[in-house]
């Protein structure tokens, strides 16, 4: 897919320029406690700023459903966001009408203002024209920086791409950089790595990724189902034993393709899900029916080491066992070390997104040595299940 980025600008010395970023980041007692987003969208607004560019930051904020909230406002981005740019980073309580095109005019050039969130507006997840044309009239330029919210057809997202002239910014040409290299046009072999909690959420991905990928590692609650498949008893695992058939099909659609599902042999398990309980190591054939997988056991994970290491390409989305409580991270944080280690020898592009999956990289200490970590979820998801992204469509005209 074609599309322009900050290289295409030209000179924007005194131009408006609409940025939308993904600044939806967590919060308490009215502070950031985690700035990842914001550390994100530095290199555009920095980039931009020092060329001379009006710069204009819309971003949304929690769920408001068009009202305006206290408790959602992005005013309290602004400080950590100035300490991040090391520069002043001006709040313009409104990111339309007039009290916006007020504070956009008292703007010069080089300075930065981060706008009122977005969804205060109820046309702002409509994709409302009228809200877009008013939006629209406050820059000459729009750079869509927020991946993350690429896959939602709002206003600040969609609309404003075809208001006016659009272009990537560099964290979204990164992140489609990055996911061009995973799936698009990898380099083979190709493994996939899937987690999670439920077959029923990951359905789309699954069947997606049998076709395009060489191996399909699948771990988390999810595996469960798949070897219920196979005739294993879980016990009383996580499972939606409702969706065995449905596992089954994907198993044979891997095998029409030719793509090697791989599914835990031996498992850690316990009889009760709370940190560090009695746990046993077992084959899964001798799970007994007072207890539950909770990770994959240690032959499994060597295995999975030993798959990766003939591979040229990971695409990682979901932990390998319940990671958030010890000792059932083992297995995650073994196989992303293995992960690391051959990005960092250069035989395989690593490229992992999803909350859960961060998360993860980051308690094995790694997630600064994938190839690229995306910090989409929702996003990172579509684009895994094969969807179309109109935040990503509308870059290309």
């Amino acid at each position: 897919m074609a599309y322009k980025t900050l290289d295409d600008l030209g000179d924007v010395r005194g131009r408006r320029i609409l940025v939308r970023e993904d600044l939806n980041a967590p919060m308490a007692e009215g502070r950031v406690t985690d700035d990842t987003r914001l550390r994100a969208a530095v290199p555009t607004l920095a980039e931009l700023a020092d060329k001379g560019a009006i710069v204009l930051v819309l971003a949304h904020f929690g769920r408001p459903k068009g009202q305006p909230r206290a408790d959602m406002s992005l005013q309290p981005i602004a400080a950590p966001l100035s300490d991040l740019l090391g520069r002043q980073v001006h709040f313009i309580p409104d990111c339309e009408g007039p009290i916006a095109e007020a504070g956009v005019g008292m703007l010069r050039a080089g300075e930065i203002a981060l706008l009122e969130n977005t969804r205060f507006h109820k046309g702002e997840e409509a994709n409302d024209p009228a809200l877009v044309a008013a939006m629209a009239r406050l820059g000459e330029l729009y750079v869509n920086d927020a991946f993350s919210a690429a896959h939602r057809a709002h206003a600040s997202t969609e609309g404003l791409a075809r208001a006016l002239p659009a272009f990537a910014g560099r964290q979204m040409e990164a992140e489609l950089a990055a996911l061009q290299k995973a799936l698009g046009a990898p380099e083979h072999p190709v493994a996939a790595v899937v987690g999670g909690a439920k077959v029923s959420t990951k359905l789309d991905v699954l069947n997606h990724l049998v076709a395009r990928v060489d191996h399909l590692i699948i771990g988390g609650g999810m595996a469960n189902t798949f070897l219920a498949a196979r005739g294993v008893n879980v016990g009383k695992s996580l499972c939606e034993h409702d969706l065995t058939g449905t596992a089954e099909a994907i198993l044979a659609a891997a095998d029409r393709a030719g793509c090697t599902v791989h599914l835990p042999y031996d498992v850690v398990v316990a009889t009760e899900f709370r940190p560090n309980p009695p746990t046993r190591t077992v084959n899964v054939h001798e799970v007994a029916a007072d207890e539950m997988i909770l990770d994959i056991g240690p032959a499994a994970t060597e295995a999975l080491a030993d798959v990766l290491k003939t591979c040229r390409t990971l695409v990682w989305n979901g932990p390998l066992g319940a990671f958030e409580t010890a000792p059932f991270d083992v297995a995650t944080v073994s196989l992303a070390r293995t992960a690391a280690a051959l990005t960092a020898e250069g035989s395989l592009v690593s490229v992992a997104g999803g909350g859960d999956t961060v998360a993860a990289l980051n308690q094995a200490g790694v997630a600064d040595q994938f190839s690229f970590v995306s910090t989409a979820g929702g996003a990172f998801l579509e684009w895994m299940e094969g969807k179309d992204l109109p935040g990503v469509r509308a870059l290309a005209g």
